[in-house]
C-alpha cells in the first residue's frame, strides 16, 4: 500500500480509502448500497487496516447515521491507535428532526452536525471533515468561516469539499484567502475509466489550487465490476438491478469494459482491479474510496494496488475512454498551442 500527500497539507493517506456506505443498511435507498452489520464491518476494516489502509470514509447520512455509530465502535473494538487512523466524515445532507434547519451548509447545522458525528464515532476529532454537497441557501462566506471555526476549536483537523463544481471550489478558496480561513485541502468526486467528465474543469482546478482528489464510486456503482457487459447476464442481487446509480453513458461504458476484460485476461486478474487501477494512474488522484459488502470484494480491490499497468495498456484505455471534444476545451487548446510549445522546448533546454 503506497501513500499519498492529501493536497498541500503535511497529511499522508493510503491510496486505497475505506467506504463505509455498506455499514448500517438504514433507510430505503442506503438498504439497497448495503447492510453490514456490526461484525461484518469490523471483519472489513480489520483486513484493510492489515492490507495499510489507514483512511477511511463516511458520512452523517450514511444509513441515517448508523454508518459513523458502526465505524466509530468498529475502531474502539479493534483499539486502532488514534494517530494510526485518518477518519472522514460529511455535512450537508438532512439529518435530526427534518426540521427547516436539519441541512445544509449554514453555520448552524455545520456546528450541530459536528458534535453528532462526534458522538456517535466516538472520536475526540474528525481528521478530515467534508461538506457533503452544494447550498444554494447558504452563502459560501458563513459556510468557510464555520469551518475554520471548527479547526480553531480543535473538532476538526483538515476540511474538504465534496460534488461541487469547479467555480464553487476556486470560490470558496479564494474567500478563506481573503480572510485568512481554514482552506479545502481536498474533493470528494465521481470519477471513473467510463465517466471522465472531471478532466473537463474540476481536476484543472485542483492542480491550480493544489486540492487532492478523492474518487467515490470508482466501480460506477459496479458497473465496472466485470459483472457487467454487452452480452453479459447480471443476476438480480447485483446492485445496479436496484439501484441504478451513478449515470453512466452504458456504450461508452460497454466499450471500455471490453478493453479492460482482454487487458484483465491476458494478466490474470479481475476487470475491476484494471478500472482501479487505471484510477491509481492518474496523477490528480490522491485516494480511491472502495467499499465492499464481503471480505472477498474487498481482497479483489486491494489486490489492484500491485496492477501496474504499461503504457500501451494505459494508451489503449486512454483511447476508448477519451472525452468528446467540448467548448471550451477544444478552444482553449486550439489557441493554447504555441505557447504551450514554446514552454515545453524552455523546459527541455
Amino acid at each position: 500500500m503506497r501513500f499519498r500527500q492529501l493536497g498541500d497539507t503535511g497529511l499522508f493517506v493510503s491510496e486505497l480509502c475505506l467506504g463505509t456506505m455498506t455499514f448500517g443498511g438504514k433507510g430505503d435507498m442506503w438498504s439497497k448500497i448495503g447492510d453490514l452489520q456490526q461484525n461484518d464491518a469490523e471483519q472489513l476494516i480489520g483486513r484493510a487496516r492489515d492490507a495499510g489502509i489507514n483512511f477511511i470514509d463516511t458520512a452523517d447520512v450514511y444509513s441515517e447515521g448508523q454508518s459513523e455509530i458502526i465505524t466509530g465502535q468498529a475502531l474502539k473494538k479493534l483499539k486502532v491507535p488514534r494517530e494510526d487512523v485518518v477518519v472522514a466524515t460529511k455535512v450537508f445532507g438532512e439529518t435530526g428532526t427534518r426540521g427547516p434547519n436539519s441541512r445544509g451548509l449554514s453555520r448552524h447545522h455545520i456546528m450541530d452536525g459536528v458534535k453528532a458525528s462526534l458522538k456517535r464515532l466516538q472520536l475526540d476529532h474528525i481528521d478530515l471533515y467534508q461538506v457533503h454537497g452544494f447550498d444554494e441557501a447558504t452563502p459560501i462566506e458563513e459556510t468557510v468561516h464555520a469551518l475554520d471555526t471548527l479547526v480553531q476549536h480543535g473538532h476538526v483537523r483538515y476540511v474538504g469539499v465534496s460534488n461541487w463544481a469547479a467555480w464553487q471550489v476556486v470560490k470558496a478558496v479564494g474567500v478563506a484567502a481573503q480572510y485568512g480561513l481554514e482552506r479545502f485541502h481536498s474533493l470528494q468526486a465521481y470519477y471513473t475509466i467510463a465517466s471522465r467528465d472531471l478532466e473537463r474543469e474540476i481536476i484543472p482546478a485542483l492542480r491550480s489550487e493544489k486540492l487532492g482528489l478523492m474518487v467515490w464510486s470508482p466501480l460506477a456503482g459496479g458497473l465496472l465490476s466485470g459483472k457487467y457487459g454487452r452480452d453479459v447476464e447480471t443476476g438480480k442481487e447485483s446492485r445496479r438491478v436496484s439501484f441504478d446509480f451513478p449515470p453512466v453513458d452504458r456504450e461508452r461504458a460497454y466499450d471500455c469494459i471490453e478493453v479492460m476484460r482482454g487487458i484483465a485476461e491476458k494478466r490474470g486478474v479481475s476487470v475491476a482491479q484494471i478500472a482501479l487501477a487505471w484510477l491509481l494512474h492518474q496523477p490528480a488522484v490522491t485516494s480511491v474510496i472502495v467499499g465492499a459488502r464481503r471480505i472477498e470484494q474487498l481482497d479483489d480491490n486491494l489486490a489492484a494496488t500491485a496492477v501496474s499497468l504499461g503504457n500501451d495498456e494505459l494508451d489503449a484505455l486512454d483511447q476508448v475512454s477519451a472525452l468528446p471534444p467540448e467548448y471550451p476545451g477544444w478552444m482553449i487548446e486550439h489557441q493554447g498551442k504555441h505557447r504551450r510549445e514554446q514552454r515545453e522546448a524552455s523546459s527541455m533546454r
